[in-house]
């Protein structure tokens, strides 16, 4: 068990503090401890976190870069200073083919934090951190481009795979041992035919998770939504070794999944955290938690979590019905707070 995303005020109450891991408290820790002070109490919330839990692995983006020097400029983009979604793309095309494809150094303390921090604590989990390059969701420059330039659009998600590659040689470094790539794509339905995943997408995902592998560690394909027009090039395809935000709303039930890719991937969720988790009755969320966990069994294994990130929406209540199914389960003891 783990959770790819926990925000305030949940992860408060666990902690008894404010949590560095919610961005919403970025700004006041910067202020009280430093950046490199907030960047440790950020490392430290994301380990109690998993200790107070019991989970089986952390999740964390890198951590925000130090305030800039006075009197540097920050970075710009192109200006949208064209009708034309081809010409824009293509701007900011050329903006990142000038540009750093790796991420800054300063930006993964967190990871060498948090591997401290687990010593201290006596601790040894697998660290999952983000790669994601190839998302479509709300660009639409991008979605107009790749039917009215393709060109265009394949060298944007070329330069995009250059980005992934460069952060997971940074991760991999690391010794980071779980790499997400891809990106989110769908709703319902997927915004994207097959066609246009197998021909732009794929590939670049498939380029990353074979690098990703060959340094052995795992790749997670990640978006929420309905994927099954595209889930054979979602997981084989690309060549990946996980599934994370498997979407119960949007229709993508676990015991399907299992039974038709069970051998080859690992699955991560799918704990449904729009309706279930939020507005659901806590007896209606155990028996959705025993559902999951039943569902998930076997062959390539499952690792449970929330469809996608556990917020504001996400009664206490609730959430520890959630958590103590899975203790009760498997015979843990319950967690109270």
């Amino acid at each position: 068990m783990f959770e790819y995303v926990l925000l305030s005020p949940i992860a408060d109450a666990l902690l008894g503090h404010p949590s560095a891991t919610d961005p919403a408290h970025w700004d006041g820790m910067l202020n009280a401890l430093g950046w490199e002070g907030a960047v440790r109490r950020m490392a430290t919330d994301h380990v109690v976190l998993a200790e107070r839990l019991g989970h089986d692995m952390v999740y964390a983006v890198p951590n925000p870069p130090p305030p800039a020097a006075p009197g540097l400029s920050p970075s710009v983009t192109p200006e949208a200073r064209s009708d034309d979604p081809v010409e824009r793309l293509a701007a900011r095309n050329a903006c990142a083919e000038e540009a750093d494809p790796s991420p800054r150094d300063d930006c993964l303390l967190i990871y060498a934090c948090m591997r401290n921090e687990m010593a201290r604590r006596g601790l040894d989990l697998p660290i999952l951190a983000p790669a994601y390059a190839h998302g479509v969701w709300t660009d639409t420059d991008l979605m107009e481009t790749m039917a009215l330039a393709p060109n265009v659009a394949h060298r944007h998600f070329e330069l995009a795979t250059q980005r992934a590659l460069a952060a997971a040689e940074k991760y991999l470094s690391l010794g980071i041992e779980v790499i997400g790539v891809g990106g989110d794509f769908a709703g319902n339905r997927p915004i994207l035919s097959q066609a246009m995943y197998r021909q732009f997408i794929m590939p670049e995902v498939r380029a990353v998770a074979r690098r990703v592998r060959e340094a052995g560690a795992w790749s997670v394909n990640a978006s929420d939504g309905d994927l099954w027009p595209v889930i054979d090039d979602f997981l084989l395809g690309c060549e990946v070794d996980g599934y994370l935000e498997i979407d119960w709303a949007a229709g993508m039930d676990l015991g399907r999944l299992k039974a038709l890719f069970g051998p080859t991937t690992t699955f991560l969720g799918s704990l449904d955290c729009g309706s279930v988790l939020s507005f659901g009755t806590p007896s209606g969320i155990a028996e959705h938690t025993v559902t999951c966990i039943e569902a998930g069994m076997g062959d390539g294994g499952h690792i449970l979590c929330a469809s996608n990130a556990i917020t504001a929406s996400v009664p206490m209540r609730n959430y520890l019905a959630a958590v103590n199914a899975y203790r009760g389960y498997f015979a843990l003891p319950a967690l109270s707070v």
